[in-house]
């Protein structure tokens, strides 16, 4: 589920991502949930982002509007769905002017244009059939479940809002390309799960594996991040808002408390959350909305993310003898 690479100024952005091959570690709870909820908004959103490809694909009109400077269009015979030339796009996808009138993230529109929409629409957006398939399967491995354990409110608002802050940190260090797609958010999801392990520590088996393996999921798709073209700031961005809303959105009750219903009236009740789970909602939120007060505040200020951490550079591309990485900042 990597953020569907954006490329640069006028190209495509690649998609590579160990996600598709995820499927939510397994550790069995001490106790079971008396919610089972059935999962219906992650297919919603799976929906959504193959409908926005489509009418994508159909304004984009290969036929019509490629110059052939390029080649010619991949699969004419699909006629106006049919796919730029792969020396333009490599993931069978539309043009960079088709994904910026739809609204690509693009600095210049956020800031300059005040098209501030534009870092929702991204998430909504994507550079290639591989790229829509790679992040399509990731959600669906990941979100249903959540979704079933947590609900659709709990897991709507992390999807979205954890999109909308990898828009947010991607905005604040990359000028020069456009970038779209779903994985700022898949990000949020994996940091809500990860959240969601440590608050509710106690009443998980097998936590120690359980972690381990979330672990190294996520360090493998932010590894595969700091490949060129991969805009790794969305996935950060991304996975640190999911982490937060995971403590503030994701918290169990204590199981002595759910017991604690079943007896009579005028028992003295137990706290429904532990104190530790308590002190990191609190914390979490307050650092939530520091975080992205002061990212907003900078974006739309015009401000540089390299001039407040310049080796941050590193984080999204690692210059090799086989690649060289575009200088944004």
């Amino acid at each position: 589920m990597a953020r569907d690479l954006e490329s640069g100024g006028g190209g495509t952005k690649n998609n590579r991502t160990a996600e598709e091959n995820y499927s939510a570690p397994e550790s069995s709870h001490v106790y079971d949930s008396e919610t089972h909820w059935t999962s219906w908004l992650v297919p919603m959103f799976v929906v959504a982002n193959i409908a926005v490809f489509v009418i994508t694909m159909y304004i984009n009109n290969c036929p019509r509007n490629n110059l052939r400077f390029q080649g010619r269009c991949v699969a004419r015979f699909l006629g106006r769905f049919s796919f730029q030339p792969m020396q333009e796009n490599p993931l069978l996808g539309p043009s960079s002017s088709t994904l910026t009138k739809m609204g690509a993230l693009r600095w210049d529109n956020v800031v300059n244009r005040h098209q501030g929409w534009r870092l929702f629409t991204c998430i909504w957006l994507h550079a290639g059939v591989i790229h829509l398939l790679a992040n399509m399967l990731s959600l669906v491995f990941i979100g249903i479940r959540l979704e079933q354990q947590f609900g659709f409110i709990k897991i709507g608002i992390i999807y979205l809002v954890s999109g909308f802050g990898g828009s947010v940190l991607s905005s604040l260090f990359i000028r020069d390309h456009i970038s779209v797609g779903a994985s700022g958010a898949l990000f949020g999801l994996l940091g809500a799960m990860l959240s969601e392990l440590i608050t509710n520590w106690t009443i998980y088996s097998n936590k120690a594996m359980a972690l381990i393996t979330l672990l190294v999921i996520i360090v493998i798709n932010l590894g595969i991040g700091i490949l060129p073209h991969v805009d790794n700031f969305a996935h950060i961005g991304g996975f640190l808002v999911g982490f937060l809303l995971g403590f503030i959105l994701l918290p169990r009750p204590q199981f002595s408390w759910l017991e604690q219903r079943r007896l009579p009236a005028g028992v003295g009740m137990k706290s429904k959350y532990k104190a530790y789970q308590y002190v990191l909602w609190i914390v979490s939120l307050i650092l939530l909305i520091a975080g992205l007060s002061t990212a907003l505040v900078m974006l739309f200020r015009g401000e540089k993310g390299y001039d407040h951490c310049h080796w941050c550079r590193y984080l999204t591309c690692v210059p090799t003898s086989k690649w060289e990485c575009s200088n944004d900042g």
